[in-house]
């Protein structure tokens, strides 16, 4: 079960990469552009989060059942010096935790903005932050 998991949390990285670019470039289009925004709009930003709370989800069941992040709690002193350990244990998982709050607070804010423009551009700016985080903290071994 665990091999599935980590598979699929592999695979799950390009498909939130690629929601990524496309809700980047509908929002930065829509915002620069003064563009309506469309229910296409919407959908493609609430897949973009779905897409970010199935992995935080995926992510979150290998970290609790990862005997790597367990072996490294248990010696968590030593751990936090080693950087590929602090990056398993602490980072990745920090930065992804806050990557997708901001995507979801994005994501809200776009929705009650009062006019198309501030959709846009709430989404892309808030879209944008969760995308550099996540690209800031995205191992080398994934």
């Amino acid at each position: 079960m665990y091999e599935i998991i980590i598979n699929t949390h592999y695979t799950m990285r390009w498909i939130v990469l690629v929601m990524a670019v496309i809700t980047l470039y509908q929002s930065w289009t829509g915002w620069m552009g003064n563009k309506p925004f469309s229910a296409t709009d919407n959908k493609i930003g609430t897949f973009f989060v779905a897409s970010l709370h199935l992995q935080l989800v995926l992510g979150l069941i290998l970290y609790f059942t990862s005997p790597a992040i367990q072996q490294a709690l248990a010696d968590f002193g030593g751990s936090m010096k080693n950087a590929e350990h602090r990056l398993r244990m602490m980072e990745h998982p920090l930065l992804a935790i806050i990557a997708v709050t901001l995507a979801q607070i994005g994501r809200i804010k776009s929705k009650k903005a009062a006019t198309d423009l501030e959709k846009h551009k709430k989404a892309a700016v808030f879209f944008t932050l969760a995308l550099l985080l996540i690209l800031l903290r995205m191992p080398k071994w994934l």
